[in-house]
């Protein structure tokens, strides 16, 4: 049964083509930059290092790793927000131990991750900046 148009944003079966996927996905993507500050600054340090990769001239395998680190930074924190804001649909404003620790574990996968970014920065960073002096 087609939507009608007022209805598009009230979807609850599955999506009908691959543009109305990408529409989505879109929507979701600026939802967490409008309403995740820490998407926002893992966004503008990851901005940051690509900026510095330019300046370095970084080689492709630098690149490489750089991006990885920067996008599983993104990722993490992507699912971080999922699962928040299943915890919260689930228990609402009730405390829960599990709930906590659910949050917790997210959050500490987003640590892990961007741990992971400042070691990459660091071992590609550091070697292309000595090559300045």
């Amino acid at each position: 049964m087609p939507m009608a148009s007022s209805d598009k944003r009230k979807q609850t079966g599955k999506n009908r083509a691959f543009i109305q996927s990408l529409g989505h996905a879109w929507d979701g993507l600026r939802a967490l930059f409008h309403y995740e500050r820490n998407f926002r600054k893992h966004l503008a340090f990851g901005t940051v290092a690509v900026l510095a990769g330019l300046v370095l001239r970084l080689d492709v395998n630098e690149w490489l790793w750089l991006m990885l680190a920067i996008f599983l930074v993104l990722i993490a924190e992507t699912l971080n927000t999922i699962v928040e804001a299943v915890v919260d649909l689930v228990v609402g404003t009730t405390y829960h131990a599990l709930a906590k620790r659910a949050k917790d574990v997210a959050a500490g996968g987003v640590l892990l991750a961007a741990t992971f970014a400042v070691i990459v920065g660091a071992l590609v960073m550091l070697p292309a900046l000595s090559r300045w002096f």
